[in-house]
């Protein structure tokens, strides 16, 4: 089934939630240098980040946790599994956008070398960034992987999707059946905050986004 009949084949009125929560802090966020899928880890301050924000979603009783392999995610996933006494599925799917010869490069490099190849991007054109991959093809990855999970959570179950800025993006508006020129109206995440969907009678609606802190500046590859 494509990742479009997916979506549509989620069951309305069972109350069931996905949190999707950005990996903690990296030297290359602080370095606004493009990650991509280049397997970073986390910095002191991105542990500290995860931990904190472990407690608050241990809080809300997760039921399954799944995350992409990278290390910056997958650290920041087992804080939580942790917590709430639970084991992490890890799936290559929910990486980060590969983005070519984009990776490694801060964003002014990037402006300066591929200023009009990022101008169409923040446009909502279909580009690939650095000779990477389209968001459409990140969405048609990632998705249909939450929604696997999803489809096994109980009643007014929770899972926790542990991965990147960019792959939330996409996935978030994929799940909620945005054309993908719109993707770009959502904000990024801040540095392990989340976005909740929740299950309504029409589908997955957008109940919360970037929530975890007060305000501060988006530092990643999807700012």
């Amino acid at each position: 089934m494509s990742a479009t009949g997916e979506v549509a084949a989620a069951r309305p009125g069972r109350g069931r939630r996905v949190i999707l929560w950005r990996h903690g802090q990296t030297s290359w966020n602080v370095e606004r240098r493009f990650q991509g899928s280049t397997d970073v880890p986390l910095t002191e301050a991105g542990i500290s980040q995860a931990r904190r924000a472990a407690r608050l979603l241990a809080g809300l009783k997760p039921d399954a946790i799944i995350a992409s392999d990278l290390q910056r995610a997958a650290h920041t996933a087992a804080e939580l599994a942790t917590l709430a006494g639970l084991e992490v599925m890890h799936d290559e799917a929910l990486r980060e956008t590969y983005a070519g010869v984009w990776q490694g490069l801060t964003h002014e490099e990037i402006i300066a070398r591929y200023g009009e190849e990022y101008a169409a991007w923040k446009r909502g054109e279909p580009v690939r960034r650095g000779g990477g991959e389209l968001e459409t093809e990140v969405a048609d990855r990632a998705a249909p992987v939450v929604l696997r999970h999803a489809e096994k959570l109980p009643e007014d179950g929770t899972l926790v999707v542990v991965s990147h800025g960019g792959t939330i993006r996409t996935t978030i508006g994929r799940l909620l059946g945005l054309e993908p020129r719109h993707w770009e109206s959502l904000g990024g995440l801040t540095n392990c905050c989340w976005s909740v969907l929740g299950e309504g009678a029409r589908g997955w609606r957008l109940l919360e986004h970037n929530a975890g802190t007060l305000p501060e500046p988006v530092l990643g590859d999807d700012d």
